[in-house]
């Protein structure tokens, strides 16, 4: 269940579906499983080791299998928190409106688009509810939310992507690497690639071939770090009512600047680029003219669908090439 913004009542939830935990869980599983081999060898070492690796991979699925699912629906007179595990029973809890004393909206430190309802209630209790799933209407949702509980001196959110802004930011302005750090970084590549070849010379022992190999290697790395470190800087949007300003950095530090506009778009799709669907979405988006552009890390699934609707509301992207 999702944010309702259709009806009286507003619902969060949190909690992997089970699927998503199925191959969370496997993918743990294959890791811890890597290790088994040195239960067969003679190695007290490599024993220990891969005993360790096989308790925190089980620590890991176990984890992931029986964490909670969490549902609140805000009503106007009360909070109906429902949790349910997925081997155990649902259990419920109301919080009445009279019950509620303070409301506070903190922003997530790893997630910067991602926004939690902090009650506290009158006998001191803090109950934090799930996040806040359409992120381009925080604002709104926080003052129904703080009128209809009569909370108060509730402080805005500052919110980036909040569709009430002029302009929604995603990411953070760019910034080249400082050009010494640039070359320290290079010198470091070249020497850990020379380090094996002075450590033979230096022994009296010739060089093998890989030794040989690894100065070239290490001569193109720091090439390739003095060339193009500031490419790995990212990009920031910044979406306006009728365009996207996507800006980027050359190799060398020297700004780029795209614009997007609605005519130009041919896809714009939500999608995974990381781990998870829980923290590693964004939104992508091809031009007519066979550019593709990947916004900065937006958070769930269901938050970079939020931002990606908000953008096809923007700049009016057509139907056929909403994906989202």
């Amino acid at each position: 269940m999702d944010d309702a913004t259709t009806s009286t009542d507003i619902r969060l939830r949190e909690g992997s579906s089970i699927a998503q935990r199925l191959v969370m869980s496997a993918f743990a599983a294959a890791v811890a499983l890597c290790f088994t081999p040195g239960l067969f060898t003679h190695d007290t070492l490599e024993i220990v080791i891969s005993v360790v690796a096989l308790l925190v991979g089980a620590g890991f699925v176990v984890g992931i299998m029986l964490a909670p699912a969490v549902v609140w629906i805000i009503t106007a007179n009360e909070i109906l928190i429902g949790r349910q595990s997925p081997f155990g029973k649902l259990r419920t809890r109301i919080v009445a409106k009279d019950d509620i004393a303070a409301l506070q909206v903190p922003g997530s430190k790893r997630v910067k688009a991602r926004f939690q309802l902090v009650f506290t209630l009158t006998s001191g209790e803090r109950l934090t509810s799930p996040p806040i799933s359409d992120v381009t209407h925080v604002h709104d949702t926080v003052a129904r939310i703080a009128a209809q509980f009569e909370v108060p001196n509730v402080e805005e959110p500052v919110n980036p992507l909040d569709a009430s802004n002029p302009e929604m930011h995603l990411g953070e302005p760019l910034e080249a690497f400082p050009v010494r750090d640039i070359r320290i970084v290079a010198l470091i590549a070249i020497a850990l690639s020379a380090v094996p070849y002075a450590t033979k010379l230096w022994r009296g022992w010739p060089p093998s071939h890989v030794d040989i190999l690894l100065l070239p290697l290490g001569a193109l790395a720091a090439f390739a770090v003095y060339r193009y470190a500031n490419l790995v800087t990212g990009a920031f949007w910044v979406i306006r009512p009728s365009d996207i300003r996507v800006e980027r950095l050359w190799g060398d530090g020297t700004p780029r600047t795209d614009h997007i506009e609605g005519p130009d778009v041919k896809t714009i799709t939500v999608d995974r680029r990381g781990r998870s669907e829980d923290e590693h979405c964004i939104v992508t988006i091809r031009t007519r003219s066979g550019q593709r552009f990947r916004s900065p890390r937006i958070g769930s699934r269901v938050e970079a669908r939020a931002v990606g609707t908000e953008i096809v509301r923007r700049l009016g992207i057509p139907a056929e090439s909403d994906r989202i």
